[in-house]
């Protein structure tokens, strides 16, 4: 531009005002008007741009116009290239910025892309109520273990496509690794979503080995913030803990966390319940091993059966929670001596016969074979039961 001027040349660039209008306006160069100049139109950054030439004295040699004319194009070119590859590259790290944060088989968020984003709305939004759930394909192993690793793709894929139909846009879709998913919803309560999120839960969700379809499903646990955890590793706690009662409870349902239910019930028991009961011969229950306030924890789908219950919210409503209730009342007192006084005496393992109460109000005499496992936290007892 200075050359312009040295040359005797009048210029002035302008570009347009807003994208999608005509009107320009000048961005440098000459302040009067051109008459009978030289214009080139050219468009950079999605904006169109004018370059407008001509000498102070009028026209005279038309060889200096088409210098600066050349000039022009030349620059134009350059700075149209240079634009050109700045974009390019700025595609390419927000291409590697969402591979990083992003799950390669499901297309959702992986772990790490799902914490930065909720983390991000946490830091932003500290007073809003908001929901976070956790949860996982009940049986996962068996399906890979009996289908292969391609159906379980398969049926992780098929979930993932259901949770980006079925939540809206402004909720966060997470995979954790392997069949475990988590969802987060900004600006809710328990309340605003409770139905929303048993119906998730109980969605049919299928998919095809060899021609034939094979149902799977789903346990879902969450938490709400603040009510219940103030940063986002505690409020993904609670809603493991939630989780994994429904898992205790036979699996195939969702439950939302409330004070009592254990961060720490994971790490105590240590094993996978509802999976091992299912290869178990026979019905037992494990409860939390006190005199005065024991805990039923979980109850074998044969345990439930004997009962007469139909699941186990129902075998704990039943027994308020309470193994000494499963014991007929005029036997109760005597059968709960007996194991103390066993369990005093050294006996890790006790053998009592009682009945059982039922549902319906009759019961079955059963033979006890208790046994007390010691943890860092308490006794927990696991009872097997036999018919006389």
């Amino acid at each position: 531009m200075r050359a312009l001027s040295n040359f005797g040349y009048n210029y002035k660039l302008s570009k347009t005002v807003v994208p999608w209008e005509s009107t320009f306006g000048k961005v440098y160069g000459y302040d009067g008007d051109l008459k009978n100049s030289v214009s080139y139109n050219f468009e950079v950054g999605g904006s169109q741009w004018k370059l407008e030439v001509m000498p102070k004295s009028g026209w005279v040699n038309r060889e200096y116009l088409y210098v600066v004319i050349g000039g022009g194009s030349l620059i134009i070119l350059l700075l149209t290239g240079l634009t050109r590859a700045l974009l390019v590259l700025d595609e390419h790290r927000k291409k590697f910025q969402r591979l990083a944060a992003t799950d390669s088989l499901t297309g959702i968020y992986n772990r790490h892309g799902f914490e930065e984003q909720v983390t991000q709305y946490l830091k932003q939004n500290p007073e809003k109520h908001c929901i976070a759930a956790q949860f996982d394909i009940d049986d996962f192993k068996f399906i890979n273990d009996m289908y292969g690793h391609a159906s379980g793709d398969r049926a992780l894929k098929i979930l993932s496509k259901g949770m980006q139909k079925f939540f809206q846009k402004e909720a966060v879709l997470g995979r954790n690794g392997g069949d475990e998913f988590c969802i987060f919803l900004p600006d809710c309560t328990y309340e605003d979503v409770k139905q929303q999120i048993e119906a998730f839960t109980k969605m049919e969700r299928k998919f095809t080995y060899e021609g034939e379809e094979h149902a799977f499903y789903i346990s879902l646990g969450y938490a709400e913030y603040p009510s219940h955890a103030e940063d986002y590793a505690k409020l993904m706690r609670c809603a493991d803990a939630a989780l994994y009662e429904v898992k205790l409870r036979g699996k195939h349902g969702c439950l939302a966390y409330r004070e009592g239910l254990r961060l720490e019930i994971r790490t105590q028991l240590g094993f996978a319940l509802k999976d091992i009961s299912e290869n178990l011969p026979g019905a037992f229950i494990i409860y939390k091993a006190d005199k005065d306030n024991d805990e039923i924890l979980f109850a074998n789908r044969e345990l439930i059966r004997l009962t007469g219950c139909k699941d186990m919210d129902g075998l704990l409503a039943f027994t308020q929670g309470s193994f000494r209730n499963l014991i007929r009342e005029d036997e109760r007192e005597m059968v709960i001596q007996s194991i103390w006084r066993q369990t005093e005496d050294g006996h890790t393992n006790d053998y009592v016969y009682f009945h059982m109460r039922k549902e319906d109000g009759t019961s079955l005499q059963i033979l006890d074979h208790g046994r007390i496992v010691e943890s860092i936290y308490f006794l927990w007892t696991i009872d097997i039961f036999s018919i006389k």
